[in-house]
């Protein structure tokens, strides 16, 4: 995804991710990651904030304290900034856990899922990239890729468990997949119902017993 800030010039270094001196190496490691921390906050709180106005990589950076030259040393894009900051969230808030139970493990996705999106940011987050990307190329591109990167996470899960045998063999894993996140978008979306726990708890009992669990 692309977005329309250039380039950074290669090898071309900001004061503030200077190496550090001779003897001390993990202060400038140490620097580095609190500087991509920033970062990733920044965009996801701006995005979430921006009612519809553009969030640019000044925007980004200045947020962040940093320079333009180190958002572009990670990120060739504000699309890839963006992208990376919900993800990153998403892979914070959302347990996708490895029990060796489908059920348990589809129940903490579910639920981890339905919760984070009660937290202001990220539902701001969300929100607005939802109804921008309607009028946005490259946010609906972004959109589209976020939303692959859940369904993946979600698909994987449900693939240890049908190997396990607590999905029948011809289990439409895909089918699933949008039935979860379905419902997800749908209550987030339009607000009329809660995405509680026990919406979620429902939710995976009608997916496991309505998809042939053993």
């Amino acid at each position: 995804m692309s977005g329309t800030e250039p380039q950074a010039a290669q090898g071309h270094d900001d004061p503030a991710a200077e190496q550090a001196p001779p003897g001390r190496p993990h202060t400038g490691r140490r620097r580095n990651e609190a500087a991509h921390r920033a970062i990733l906050d920044a965009a996801l709180n701006l995005l979430a904030d921006s009612d519809g106005t553009p969030v640019t990589i000044d925007a980004i950076a200045r947020t962040a304290g940093v320079g333009k030259q180190t958002v572009y040393r990670w990120w060739p894009s504000k699309g890839a900034v963006l992208l990376d900051a919900l993800t990153d969230r998403a892979d914070q808030d959302v347990r996708g856990p490895d029990t060796g139970t489908l059920r348990t493990d589809l129940h903490a996705f579910v639920a981890t899922t339905f919760d984070a999106a009660q937290r202001s940011t990220t539902a701001s987050a969300l929100r607005t990239l939802a109804r921008e990307a309607a009028r946005d190329p490259h946010l609906a591109e972004l959109m589209q890729t976020f939303t692959a990167t859940r369904r993946t996470a979600l698909r994987e899960l449900l693939s240890r468990g049908r190997e396990r045998g607590e999905l029948a063999d011809d289990a439409d894993l895909d089918l699933i997949v949008d039935q979860v996140y379905g419902v997800f978008w749908y209550r987030f979306l339009l607000g009329h119902a809660p995405l509680d726990p026990g919406a979620a708890e429902r939710l995976t009992d009608a997916l496991i017993t309505g998809n042939g669990s053993a």
